[in-house]
């Protein structure tokens, strides 16, 4: 049997962050071997157990993402593009598996991201869960068999300190309806209403974000015509499906070849 997987937990204090500890506290595959945070935050310096509020667990928090690494096998990481950029840098460097689940990035931090692709194994994805990857793989198929006749409306709702939109989920829904009619989103995204807009666009595909309370995320692609509408549905009510999704392609990427992939390949669901 192998030996745990030795992870390290970027924004360890963040909503992701306790949830990735929790998860792989519950399993036998993994464990925690480095936390890191932010310079200055208050947990730097501080046991990771305790300040959770349980016991020791020895492993120290830390701001030190070089020395994080050291003996590491991968680095999960749910925090902001910046920092998201850097930690595959250093990821590359150390050897590490990256699997980034960081929402929010830009075509230019995704760029950023293929020269230590090239130095180690890097997975990226709008979303973890095992549920939305197979949403994805539906609206492509869909989007494919429907012609301009049916608009495409992407509705996402999430939580009120969620701080990008539309959410990366919805543009993974988006990227794959937009590649099922063989068009690029960018060409053909409309993502904002207000006023006095005219007609809607033949062809666009509309995002519609939704920030309230405590909604962990939900996501809704539209397909409508004139006399009726296809609707495809995700909802997660535990933010742990996501955890489960990022524990899992770590795992997967022990013994991979460096390159970067995406939850797709991890649960063979990739049509390439």
């Amino acid at each position: 049997m192998d030996q745990p997987l030795k992870t390290v937990i970027t924004g360890v204090s963040g909503r992701m962050g306790r949830m990735l500890v929790a998860t792989i506290a519950d399993s036998d595959r993994t464990v925690v071997s480095a936390a890191v945070e932010r310079a200055g935050h208050d947990w730097i310096g501080r046991d990771l157990g305790e300040v959770l509020g349980g016991a020791p667990t020895g492993v120290t928090v830390t701001d030190d993402i070089a020395l994080a690494l050291q003996g590491a096998d991968a680095v999960i990481d749910f925090t902001a593009p910046a920092a998201t950029i850097a930690f595959a840098r250093a990821a590359a460097e150390a050897g590490v598996a990256h699997v980034i689940g960081t929402t929010g990035m830009t075509t230019d931090d995704i760029a950023q991201l293929s020269g230590p692709a090239e130095r180690t194994v890097l997975v990226r994805a709008g979303n973890m869960s095992l549920g939305v990857n197979l949403l994805v793989q539906l609206t492509r198929r869909v989007a494919a068999a429907l012609d301009e006749d049916y608009d495409i409306e992407i509705i996402e709702s999430h939580h009120n300190q969620k701080v990008d939109a539309p959410s990366g989920t919805a543009l993974m829904l988006g990227e794959a309806a937009a590649a099922g009619r063989g068009v690029a989103l960018e060409d053909v995204s409309d993502r904002g209403r207000d006023g006095i807009t005219g007609a809607r666009t033949r062809g666009d595909i509309g995002f519609a974000a939704i920030r309230g309370g405590d909604i962990v995320g939900e996501h809704d692609v539209m397909f409508a015509a004139t006399g009726e509408r296809i609707t495809l549905r995700h909802v997660a009510s535990d933010r742990s499906v996501f955890a489960r999704g990022a524990v899992k392609a770590a795992l997967w990427s022990r013994g991979k070849p460096p390159g970067a992939y995406d939850m797709l390949d991890v649960l063979g669901l990739s049509e390439d």
